[in-house]
C-alpha cells in the first residue's frame, strides 16, 4: 500500500493500524533549532483523544506521545531541540478490543472500506478497519502540533457549526466556548439542543452528519506552488482524506456561484489586501459523519457500529 505520505517541504508519513500495538508518524523536513516540549504536542493529543464524552467513540486511549528521533534534549531536561533529521513519534494503542469485531470478519460494513480493501489487496484488517480507521488521525495531530512550531505566527482554529439540520447561531460565536463543551461548539446555546438531538440518534442506533469550520489567520504570503501544489488544492485534498469527509468548501465555496463577478472580485481584492497585512483569513468548511457509539451499548456494538 502506497500513499502514506503527504506534504512537500514538510513531509509527514503516518504508520500503524487501529488494533496494532502502536501507531505514529515520521516528520521529515522539520527545520533544525525548533524548540518544543512534549506538553506542546500532548495538549493537542488530549483534545483529540477518544472517550471524553458520551457523544464520541467510547474507546479509551490516553494517546501519550513519545518522540523517538530527530531531537536533542536541552539542559533543562524538558525542552527538545530539533536537529533537522526526521522526527519520529509513537502513540501506543492500549484499549483495542478485536473481539468486538468478530461478526464483521464475516461480512462487509456499508459505508466502510471493507469491500474495497478486500478487492484491491486480497486481505483486509477487519479489527477496527486497520489503516482505514479514523484512529490514524492521531498521528496527524502529533505532526500538526510540530507544524504549528514551524509557523508560529499563524493561528489555526476550528469549531463544530452544524449537526444534522441544527446549526449554530453565528451571532453567538465565541471562541472561548469551544473548549467548554463536548462538541467544540462556539455557540453555548446550541449545546443542549445537540445533546438532546444526539441522544435520540444514539437510542435509534443510527448516526448523523456534521459540519466543522476551520479558520487560519496570519497565513504567510506564498505558501504552496502554482498548478499542482496550490494551497487550496492541498487543503481540500488532505481534508478529503479524513474518514467520512464528503465535502470541502474554501471561502464562499459553492456559494460563489451566486455571486456576480464584481462581488467575487471585491471579496478577493479584500483578501489580497489582508494578506499583505499578514492577517488573512482562510476558511475551510467540510462535512463529516459524527460518531455516536455509546459505552452503554457495548453488548450490541458489534451489530451496529463498532469503535474505530
Amino acid at each position: 500500500m502506497s500513499h502514506n505520505t503527504f506534504g512537500h517541504l514538510f513531509r509527514v508519513t503516518t504508520w500503524g493500524e487501529s488494533h496494532g500495538p502502536a501507531l505514529g508518524c515520521v516528520v521529515d523536513g522539520c527545520p533544525p533549532g525548533l524548540r518544543f516540549t512534549l506538553a506542546d504536542i500532548q495538549d493537542y493529543m488530549d483534545k483529540r483523544k477518544p472517550g471524553q464524552s458520551r457523544f464520541v467513540t467510547q474507546r479509551r486511549e490516553d494517546d501519550i506521545v513519545k518522540v523517538l528521533s530527530g531531537v536533542m534534549m536541552d539542559a533543562d531536561g524538558e525542552t527538545m531541540i530539533s536537529t533537522g533529521t526526521p522526527i519520529s513519534m509513537l502513540i501506543e494503542n492500549t484499549d483495542q478490543r478485536s473481539k468486538d469485531y468478530g461478526e464483521i470478519a464475516r461480512q462487509y460494513r456499508p459505508g466502510h472500506a471493507d469491500y474495497t480493501y478486500d478487492e484491491k489487496y486480497g486481505i483486509r484488517d477487519y479489527r477496527g478497519g486497520g489503516r482505514s480507521s479514523a484512529r490514524e488521525t492521531a498521528a496527524r495531530v502529533a505532526a500538526g502540533a510540530l507544524a504549528r512550531k514551524v509557523l508560529p505566527g499563524m493561528k489555526v482554529r476550528g469549531a463544530l457549526v452544524q449537526i444534522g439540520k441544527h446549526k449554530i447561531d453565528r451571532r453567538n460565536w465565541d471562541w472561548a466556548q469551544v473548549d467548554q463543551n463536548p462538541f467544540f461548539a462556539p455557540d453555548a446555546a446550541i449545546v443542549p439542543v445537540w445533546e438532546e438531538y444526539l441522544d435520540g440518534i444514539r437510542k435509534s442506533g443510527s448516526s448523523i452528519g456534521a459540519v466543522v469550520e476551520v479558520i487560519a489567520e496570519g497565513v504567510p504570503v506564498g505558501l504552496g506552488a502554482p498548478l499542482y501544489g496550490k494551497l487550496d488544492q492541498d487543503i481540500a485534498s488532505l481534508l478529503m482524506s479524513i474518514n467520512a469527509v464528503k465535502g470541502v468548501e474554501i471561502g464562499d465555496g459553492f456559494a460563489a456561484a451566486e455571486l456576480s463577478g464584481e462581488e467575487n472580485a471585491t471579496r478577493c481584492g479584500w483578501a489580497m489586501t489582508a494578506c499583505r497585512c499578514s492577517s488573512p483569513i482562510t476558511r475551510a468548511v467540510f462535512s463529516a459523519a459524527f460518531p455516536t457509539a455509546s459505552r452503554s451499548s457495548h453488548a450490541s456494538r458489534s451489530s451496529r457500529r463498532p469503535r474505530s
